[in-house]
């Protein structure tokens, strides 16, 4: 389980109670890796995909961030070790989502909550360079007013998140205080996550765990890895395989923590990148022709990352849900060909 992103299903901001306009403030310490970049350079860093250094650098100068105590003016600031910054600023300055009539494939809803399968390649929520397409723009499209808005109009109903390529169960809330049972829920580890992957390679165990502390990539912001520095966030990943191929392996991953890319990082550190993961495994496709040479067509254009169960108790019937996702097709049609053309030993 922004997929997801978070692992690939990242927990979205509980809502809070003022204006949409407005998001709780962020506090940063500099740490020594960072000193030296440029003040609007470092607050981008953090905040992700939702502003863009044009709207950062017009709320520096409009005193959203203080250094020390004191509001900075100059987005030219060069940050130094253990400076402290608070950061203040307003939801990115563009439309709210215009509704779209795009397919929705909903496995439940009443009207509290919904579970929906999102397809592969469709981003959870607008941000910068994706205005439309979105699964918040679908959403309001079909549920219209009924999605929780604590967290602005470019995150109505989201919980939590799943990367654009990632696909499988989402969850949706219709209102705010359902909302903050569920983002509750997800923060406490009260929701069973569970997922399916094709990896290339072959893991050593029938089942086992990853264990591995992540942080951010010391150079590329897209990134996450294991690491043992003192910053790292503890990461715990429970797998079982459920089918071996010679040189794949297709597995269940159960996290037990919510870090950003977690499933795809823990896989990679056991040797077995998710198949088709550009950003860790370095190719952004997987062909027939890489098990038949020779042989022609595209098997899956994506990470084979795929959310299949999500379980919870619903906040206000308190009975449990529980979603199943079936695998989609680009998955379903990777996994016959290795049947047919790598079956084991």
């Amino acid at each position: 389980m922004s997929d997801e992103a978070d692992d690939d299903l990242e927990l979205a901001p509980v809502p809070v109670e003022h204006s949409i306009r407005t998001r709780e403030p962020l506090e940063l310490t500099v740490m020594v890796k960072s000193e030296g970049m440029r003040l609007d350079q470092y607050v981008l860093l953090h905040l992700g995909a939702d502003f863009s250094r044009s709207e950062v650098q017009r709320a520096i100068e409009a005193g959203g961030v203080a250094l020390n105590g004191k509001a900075v003016l100059k987005a030219s600031y060069k940050v130094r070790r253990n400076d402290k910054l608070r950061v203040e600023l307003p939801e990115p300055d563009h439309d709210i989502p215009v509704p779209e009539d795009i397919p929705l494939d909903i496995l439940y809803q009443d009207e509290w909550l919904a579970l929906v399968n999102k397809p592969p390649n469709m981003v959870v929520h607008p941000a910068k360079g994706n205005w439309s397409g979105t699964l918040v723009n679908a959403l309001q499209w079909h549920f219209r007013e009924h999605l929780s808005t604590g967290n602005g109009h470019l995150r109505a109903g989201i919980v939590h998140r799943l990367d654009k390529d990632t696909s499988g169960c989402i969850l949706v809330a219709k209102d705010d205080r359902t909302h903050r049972d569920l983002a509750m829920q997800f923060e406490t580890r009260k929701v069973f996550k569970e997922y399916v992957a094709l990896a290339r390679g072959e893991l050593p165990r029938d089942s086992d765990y990853i264990e591995g502390a992540l942080k951010m990539h010391s150079h590329d912001r897209l990134k996450m890895v294991v690491s043992s520095d003192a910053d790292a966030k503890p990461a715990l990943s429970y797998y079982e395989v459920l089918e071996r191929f010679r040189g794949f392996t297709l597995v269940k991953v159960q996290p037990r923590t919510g870090r950003t890319h977690q499933i795809r990082v823990h896989l990679l550190h056991a040797g077995c990148p998710v198949l088709a993961d550009k950003l860790y495994g370095g190719s952004s496709q997987f062909a027939l022709s890489d098990l038949v040479p020779g042989a022609e067509g595209v098997l899956i254009e994506r990470q084979a990352l795929h959310a299949y169960r999500l379980r919870f108790k619903h906040p206000r019937t308190e009975q449990w849900i529980e979603a199943e996702a079936p695998l989609p097709p680009d998955m379903r049609r990777t996994l016959e060909a290795l049947r047919e053309h790598r079956p084991p030993r």
